[in-house]
């Protein structure tokens, strides 16, 4: 049996990359159409010019169950008129796998939404560790005036389902300034899902250990 190699890749927090990264995207504002509530705004702010919102760098070693995908996100700062930048947020394919999130820098809020629509607004700064158990939508927000840093892990078979919020029409809150803060509003635009997509995610759950 061929083993995997040991590895160490050194988090860059100036730069929030992850050195010797194995693999790494971008998503640009125009990448991010539909997201925000305030279209006029949105369409303001891509005429100024595309800019990156975040990057990923990351270390996939293999995709194996049992195996970690690991790596570093870094979010600029902005707004899209009240709302503050986001990822464009995701469940995992394999929905009982679950995910962590390391702050390096920056201040950030992980949003995250259950099937049924319940969701959760955890503020992420530095040396502090979000979980996102299974079955838990969840997108990055930056919420501050600086780069949110991030470092996350998670199992190599878990996958993403991005197309589980457009289906709704967005998550169910926003996060959007509130003075020097931030706070959580309604998105009008959001559906909730019916019980039969409810029980399909569910119906994922690991059965019993032998």
């Amino acid at each position: 049996m061929k083993l995997v190699e040991p590895a160490i890749c050194q988090v860059s927090v100036c730069k929030g990359r992850l050195e010797k990264a194995s693999g790494r995207y971008t998503k640009n504002l125009s990448d991010l159409a539909g997201l925000y509530a305030d279209d006029a705004a949105f369409a303001a702010a891509l005429a100024d010019g595309d800019r990156m919102v975040y990057e990923v760098t990351e270390f996939r070693p293999s995709a194996a169950t049992g195996d970690l995908i690991f790596g570093v996100t870094r979010m600029s700062p902005g707004r899209i008129g009240d709302e503050f930048f986001v990822t464009r947020g995701h469940i995992h394919v394999r929905a009982d796998r679950s995910e962590i999130y390391y702050g390096e820098s920056g201040q950030g809020v992980m949003l995250l939404e259950n099937p049924e629509g319940e969701i959760r607004a955890l503020p992420i700064g530095p040396r502090e560790i979000c979980y996102v158990p299974p079955y838990w939508i969840h997108r990055s927000v930056n919420v501050g005036d600086a780069d949110l840093v991030m470092t996350f892990a998670y199992p190599a078979d878990a996958g993403q389902d991005y197309a589980i919020i457009e289906k709704s029409g967005g998550m169910r809150s926003r996060v959007v300034a509130d003075g020097a803060g931030w706070k959580l509003t309604d998105n009008t635009q959001h559906c909730p899902r019916d019980r039969a997509a409810i029980d399909a995610l569910f119906a994922q759950a690991p059965g019993p250990q032998a």
